[in-house]
């Protein structure tokens, strides 16, 4: 595929806002809606949101940091821009399709591109019951919170709470307990990516959780099902020297 249409998005950070400038002085964009490739700038929060308003009409995303860390970035260059985009390398993403079930009996969707994370609202310890594909797996997990995180999603979140650095093309997801009291040495599983995944919450009443889909929170949630989203796939392009591939595979060995 020859990317010819090029949109540009930007973060509010003075860094993003000026390179938008730059850009747009030296290349010919278009509209998002009318482009065939878009190339965001930003921190890796900007590229999460950027992802997500692009989700349903599936255009690749070419990112260049202007943030932070970047490890959903390409580096910053202003030269040889549409050479750099087309000469990249993709990334196919599956996000996660979230059914959250509230207190009251109403349920939300959302999707979530690296985790899904359910945490404890008050000073009590959470009560959770973990069903796989029909299957009560553990019929009560004391903990401060559980979380499932995809390949893209696992050096985030995931790590932080000790959870497993997953390849891009493993085909699982890493499902990790947050400061579990009980079991007491559980340490979380993996799953494989089809799997169907519930979490009920027992005594939501009077241990109320909440559940957060990257960016989308439920609060007081009484149960949360999570499966593949078979039907959206989300389109990174990487230079070939930073491919996200090789980028999740170095996580493992930094000390």
């Amino acid at each position: 595929m020859t990317f010819e249409k090029v949109a540009l998005v930007g973060s509010q950070s003075e860094s993003a806002q000026e390179a938008l400038v730059g850009l747009k002085e030296r290349y010919e964009t278009v509209a998002p809606k009318d482009a065939d490739v878009i190339v965001a700038l930003g921190g890796d929060g900007f590229m999460l949101e950027t992802m997500h308003r692009n989700m349903r009409y599936g255009l690749p995303i070419y990112g260049m940091n202007r943030g932070t860390v970047g490890f959903l970035l390409n580096e910053y260059n202003e030269d040889a821009l549409v050479e750099r985009v087309n000469r990249a390398q993709v990334a196919n993403l599956r996000p996660l399709l979230v059914t959250a079930v509230g207190d009251s009996g109403s349920e939300q969707t959302a999707r979530a591109i690296n985790e899904v994370a359910l945490l404890r609202q008050t000073r009590q310890a959470a009560n959770v019951r973990i069903i796989i594909d029909g299957k009560p797996r553990i019929e009560k997990l004391i903990c401060d919170g559980v979380l499932l995180a995809t390949p893209a999603g696992s050096t985030a979140y995931n790590l932080s709470a000790h959870g497993p650095i997953l390849p891009i093309g493993s085909g699982v997801l890493a499902l990790t307990p947050i400061s579990a009291f009980r079991p007491r040495r559980w340490r979380g599983a993996i799953l494989p990516r089809a799997a169907s995944v519930t979490f009920e919450i027992l005594d939501y009443y009077k241990r109320p959780v909440s559940a957060t889909a990257d960016m989308t929170e439920f609060r007081h949630v009484e149960s949360v099902t999570v499966r593949e989203d078979t039907e959206t796939e989300i389109k990174l392009l990487f230079d070939p020297e930073q491919n996200l591939e090789d980028r999740i595979l170095n996580e493992q060995f930094i000390p």
